[in-house]
């Protein structure tokens, strides 16, 4: 496998964003798009501790996958607080993700804006992730299919990402936008074709937003325990309806399976996705 430094711009134009990154679909980390917001700032973990420390918040761990009918679902709450102190203190594999703290801290909107370097954003949607040192967010694309602006604070975070071409050799599993692969340690033995792979990879430090363009791959590492937040943009009306597509197949098919076959549906899957990388190694020679 090769990883690839993402390219880092600063005072990077409007025009020359759209058409050398966002029609090209090219990756790229803005180190001052974040410059100007309240937030850069004002967010901090005594911040977050002293206003909303009370609120009761979703945790998901390394069972966030286990397959079965609580597959891709939290069963842990604590007080926002208590996981605050918790990913201060050190390593741990606990996260909040797609959780919206703006639906019960309405003020924290005010604190970012929607960048001028394009259009077209979805406003319904500006998740905050939060995860201890050592926490991974699995590798995938994001099932809306969005163009993705996401914004790291405070501490640092890796980010690894593959474009769609890539796809013949990043395991796949079937009726979902996911891979279990760890293209940071890759298993050639377990996963040979992964190491037919180009992505790209850097680590954002306080206030660096990366470009994650539609449909891309994303691997996400908290090097320390810290927050992030993400912003959407639509992108063109086919990859709006792939995903439709995507989500009426996750919530349908791949976790109506899970419910009635669990363990079985996650092997099936796997067995699969490795005779589809399997055909596309002897496609390619």
């Amino acid at each position: 496998m090769k990883l690839l430094p993402i390219e880092r711009r600063t005072g990077l134009t409007r025009e020359e964003f759209i058409e050398n990154y966002l029609k090209a679909k090219r990756p790229v980390v803005f180190t001052d798009l974040a410059r100007d917001w309240a937030a850069t700032t004002k967010w901090t973990f005594d911040y977050f501790k002293k206003e909303y420390g009370h609120l009761e918040v979703p945790i998901v761990g390394p069972d966030f996958h286990k397959p079965g009918p609580n597959y891709m679902k939290s069963n842990l709450t604590m007080k926002f607080g208590d996981y605050l102190d918790m990913i201060q203190k050190g390593p741990t594999e606990y996260r909040i993700f797609l959780w919206n703290i703006f639906d019960y801290a309405r003020d924290l909107i005010h604190d970012v804006s929607n960048p001028t370097i394009t259009d077209g954003w979805v406003d319904k949607y500006p998740f905050m992730f939060f995860g201890g040192a050592g926490a991974v967010t699995n590798l995938h694309y994001d099932i809306d299919c969005s163009n993705v602006f996401h914004t790291h604070f405070r501490t640092r975070k890796h980010i690894v990402l593959f474009d769609q071409q890539q796809n013949p050799f990043l395991y796949q599993h079937p009726y979902t936008v996911q891979s279990h692969v760890n293209p940071l340690q890759p298993d050639y033995e377990k996963y040979p074709a992964l190491e037919k792979a180009t992505g790209y990879e850097t680590v954002l430090t306080h206030g660096e937003t990366v470009f994650i363009p539609a449909m891309w791959w994303h691997y996400i590492v908290y090097v320390d325990g810290g927050y992030s937040i993400s912003l959407r943009s639509r992108d063109n009306v086919l990859t709006q309806a792939k995903g439709l597509w995507n989500i009426t197949r996750h919530f349908v098919i791949d976790k109506g399976m899970n419910t009635i076959m669990g363990s079985k549906w996650k092997t099936w899957k796997e067995e699969q996705a490795v005779r589809n990388a399997k055909a596309a190694m002897a496609t390619a020679g």
